[in-house]
């Protein structure tokens, strides 16, 4: 319960921070602010997601690989 609370808290100081005081009558009108660090930040999370994944494709090759020498090999 406490969770949802705090959930529900934060998710509304994070609508609060976005909403622009000249239409709503209040807000912080960090909207322009955010989608400037979407922007630059998406990009970056992109090329470390696709390291990541291009690692995990690696390893799994070599697991292949090691798991075709081991049947080939009979077991011994």
């Amino acid at each position: 319960m406490k969770a949802l609370i705090i959930g529900i808290v934060i998710i509304a100081a994070a609508v609060f921070t976005i909403l622009p005081p000249e239409r709503t009558g209040f807000g912080l009108g960090w909207g322009s602010d955010i989608l400037a660090f979407l922007r630059g930040g998406l990009p970056v999370a992109a090329i470390v997601i696709g390291l990541i994944a291009a690692f995990i494709g690696v390893a799994d090759m070599k697991d292949r690989a090691e798991a075709k020498k081991e049947e080939a090999g009979g077991g011994e």
